[in-house]
């Protein structure tokens, strides 16, 4: 729920969410209609997908428990570098660094004054970590990124500020080019992201046809909408036909 979502957002959709399903039984047993009617309001509904799949497959092949392994983490449907050495690191204590945007600002900025290839941020970042627990300190790198070596630093305040080398050395920022360090996202407003939650909205109660769905949405021309409809049945979202339907694979 946290990629791409700002925590606060996340928090209630999450309560929600658990008290649904407390376990990943409860959640591979479930429809992955059901799945995405709890998930609706989050966005980015693939990742709901991503997530019952991950459930069945934790059930069919791990008896039920989360894999405690970085190799078993990357092997669920969703799971990716990030989730996978956070899950590692935060929940079983796993020495693995975690990268993220946050991270990738302080180890561009503070660290080296450069950017910093995707395999050269991972390098740096593994090298900080200290025998022992990892969790505290991946918290605290965050941490710093998040609160002070932000977008536009706050370097006045920060508590590394003597020991940064960008600020010490000047030049360029090397943070927005920097792996770990996302690019803007593409404007939301009218967007086929944007869209496409929508359609997905409009079925999330009962079967739509095609009509009523377009009379909600608002004005989009013929080729755009089937094209919406196509990709949302591609992702395994919606079932088609006569009316458009949750999918409950």
């Amino acid at each position: 729920m946290l990629q791409q979502t700002q925590s606060l957002r996340v928090v209630g959709p999450w309560l929600k969410f658990i008290e649904r399903f407390p376990t990943p039984e409860s959640c591979a047993e479930a429809p992955l209609s059901e799945v995405l009617r709890v998930w609706s309001g989050l966005g980015y509904p693939r990742r709901a997908r991503a997530l019952h799949s991950a459930a069945r497959q934790i059930v069919n092949e791990h008896g039920g428990a989360v894999p405690a392994s970085y190799e078993g983490l990357r092997s669920l449907p969703g799971v990716g570098d990030y989730t996978a050495s956070a899950v590692s690191s935060f929940a079983f204590h796993l020495p693995l660094a975690v990268l993220d945007t946050n991270v990738g600002r302080v180890l561009a900025r503070a660290l080296v004054n450069r950017s910093l290839s995707a395999k050269e941020a991972r390098q740096v970042a593994g090298s900080l970590l200290a025998k022992g627990d990892s969790a505290p300190h991946n918290q605290a790198m965050i941490d710093l990124g998040a609160l002070f070596c932000r977008s536009i630093p706050r370097c006045e305040t920060c508590p590394v500020s003597r020991a940064c080398r960008w600020r010490n050395e000047g030049g360029p920022d090397p943070a927005p080019k920097s792996a770990g360090v996302s690019a803007p996202q593409a404007k939301f407003a009218g967007s086929d992201r944007q869209l496409r939650g929508r359609i997905l909205r409009e079925v999330l109660d009962r079967p739509q046809s095609r009509a009523m769905i377009r009379r909600a949405i608002g004005e989009v021309d013929d080729v755009r909408f089937e094209r919406l409809v196509e990709s949302l049945r591609r992702d395994g979202l919606i079932e088609t036909g006569r009316l458009i339907r949750l999918a409950d694979g």
